[in-house]
């Protein structure tokens, strides 16, 4: 059926559609549910699923201090709860059902435990149904759902993925300084021309590569989050990207200072004059994964950097900032700088680079 509400969660306390990537959503009903259901089962859907979204966005990570999880994991949970429910009705005589109970969940994860997936694919599935039997005992005072599976959401490896040694941070710092700054922003015939000289690119990378920004972070970041005079962002809770605490975060003077000629720069450009975000694309939109995705590779060609068997992602630039900082500091220091509230999230970057073992090798003889 056609639903006649709006399909997307776009507004509800709390929580603001601009925080969500350009190419993503909180799916109300998916396309697949609504031509499997009845016209009134789609009804009765979709008003659950939207309580059940907005109370993960406001409240579900912990309800006691009224703290919801980020947009993003509520979109990735959304997709798996909408995947488990579908198997439900499918596997089930009578089709159509809500709420789920034990029993189904146990059986889906019975067969999710047998796929040729990651672990950590399995780890996130089962994490979403926890969410889901959460939600669950504050709406219905149904009892928590008890699984034999123990899979990790990260797939059991602690250690970061693929980061960029020191030699490769300073190179992407060059080459940010040399990439002309867009604005080429608007469309024909007001298109405005680009600026060589635009410090846009290069308070970018350079916040990024000091901060370890996440790529949703780099697209919320407002002018408010900025005090390049005592060098630092303040990024408040309702802003920080996973949503639990105010955060301060050092930056370099050299960074500083570009973000503050950046900030000059952008307060003359009439872009920018509707909106408090720090950055936006040459289109006048947030920045998103895919696009941060092809500025770092763009940025890795000019410098020389070879990528085709490493995975190149705005997360290298972050995991980079982990460990090297973990290299010259501590994993305390490391901790603060990229605002992790687990102390175990911060454990992977207890890792010895391999420029270390290199030496160490070389020493050895």
């Amino acid at each position: 059926m056609t639903l006649e509400k709006p399909n997307r969660l776009l507004r509800c306390p709390g929580f603001d559609s601009t925080q969500m990537e350009p190419n993503r959503a909180i799916t109300i009903v998916r396309r697949d549910q609504r031509d499997f259901l009845s016209d009134k089962a789609v009804i009765d859907y979709y008003d659950h699923r939207k309580k059940l979204l907005t109370w993960l966005l406001r409240l579900g990570k912990q309800p006691d201090k009224a703290q919801g999880y980020s947009p993003y994991t509520v979109c990735q949970t959304g997709h798996r709860l909408s995947r488990f429910d579908m198997w439900v009705w499918e596997n089930s005589s009578d089709g159509y059902k809500f709420p789920p109970d034990h029993e189904d969940a146990k059986a889906y994860m019975e067969e999710v435990a047998m796929r040729d997936v990651t672990e950590s694919t399995k780890g996130k599935n089962l994490g979403a149904l926890g969410r889901y039997s959460k939600w669950l005992q504050h709406k219905y005072n149904r009892d928590e759902w008890e699984f034999k599976w123990a899979f990790n959401s990260s797939g059991g490896n602690n250690a970061p993925r693929d980061f960029l040694m020191k030699e490769e941070r300073r190179k992407i710092r060059q080459a940010a300084l040399e990439k002309d700054g867009t604005p080429n922003y608007g469309t024909e015939p007001e298109l405005i021309e680009a600026d060589p000289d635009s410090w846009k690119f290069t308070s970018l990378v350079w916040v990024s590569l000091d901060a370890g920004l996440r790529p949703d972070e780099v697209g919320n970041a407002k002018v408010q989050w900025c005090d390049p005079e005592n060098g630092m962002l303040r990024i408040p809770r309702e802003d920080s990207s996973k949503n639990e605490g105010n955060w301060k975060v050092g930056l370099t003077e050299r960074t500083a200072k570009a973000l503050s000629e950046w900030l000059d720069e952008r307060s003359r450009h009439p872009r920018y004059e509707d909106t408090d975000k720090l950055w936006l694309t040459r289109h006048g939109n947030r920045y998103g994964s895919n696009e941060l995705s092809r500025i770092l590779k763009d940025l890795c060609d000019r410098a020389g950097i070879t990528y085709e068997n490493r995975q190149m992602s705005w997360y290298t630039i972050r995991h980079s900032v982990g460990t090297h900082m973990t290299e010259e500091r501590d994993l305390a220091a490391t901790k603060a700088q990229l605002r992790h509230n687990n102390p175990q999230t911060t454990m992977k970057y207890d890792n010895v680079p391999i420029e270390d073992i290199q030496n160490a090798l070389d020493k050895m003889g």
